[in-house]
């Protein structure tokens, strides 16, 4: 099989082009966005709010309610990822994170790995964010969360996953 092609590098990605052979003999060509994974934080705020945020996502010309996350640093561990994620966008330092669980997100196109982790021990600090980032910190029960996933206000599939695992397995589990 031959080397893909970079068609793109940018800073969080690359896009390769490979050729690959299917079942029937005949060369296929897939596109590929090769990502380094991300992590995403499940904070759960003293008084037992869900801490989402609004953030502005220019691919969707939209602001999102979701959950605090972002792209690995490689060779950074997820769980550090998801600390620094946490208190740049937040503000908030956990004084305890619990991997919850791990995910593909678009596995027909990208191989980005997700890592969910639950954050407890919540402590303010300063926020963080990046040039260009518009985040605010949206507190919200629990339930008042999974209605907004019922009722179309939470629309981001990190948030959605991450929220309805937590509720099935993390609290109905105990």
């Amino acid at each position: 099989m031959a080397e893909p092609e970079i068609v793109y590098e940018g800073r969080k990605f690359r896009v390769e082009q490979h050729d690959v052979r299917d079942r029937d003999g005949r060369d296929r060509r897939y596109d590929l966005m090769v990502h380094p994974g991300a992590a995403v934080v499940l904070p759960i705020l003293d008084d037992g709010r869900v801490l989402l945020i609004s953030n502005y996502r220019f691919a969707v010309g939209q602001t999102l309610l979701e959950l605090p996350a972002g792209t690995l640093d490689l060779p950074e561990p997820a769980i550090e990822c998801a600390r620094r994620e946490l208190a740049e966008e937040t503000g908030y330092r956990a004084g305890r994170l619990e991997p919850l669980l791990s995910f593909y997100s678009t596995p027909g196109v990208c191989t980005e790995h997700m890592h969910a982790f639950l954050a407890t021990g919540l402590v303010l600090g300063e926020t963080a964010l990046e040039p260009g980032e518009r985040i605010e910190n949206t507190p919200m029960k629990l339930d008042e969360a999974l209605r907004a996933i019922g009722d179309g206000r939470i629309t981001d599939a990190k948030t959605i996953v991450t929220l309805l695992y937590y509720e099935r397995y993390v609290l109905k589990g105990r």
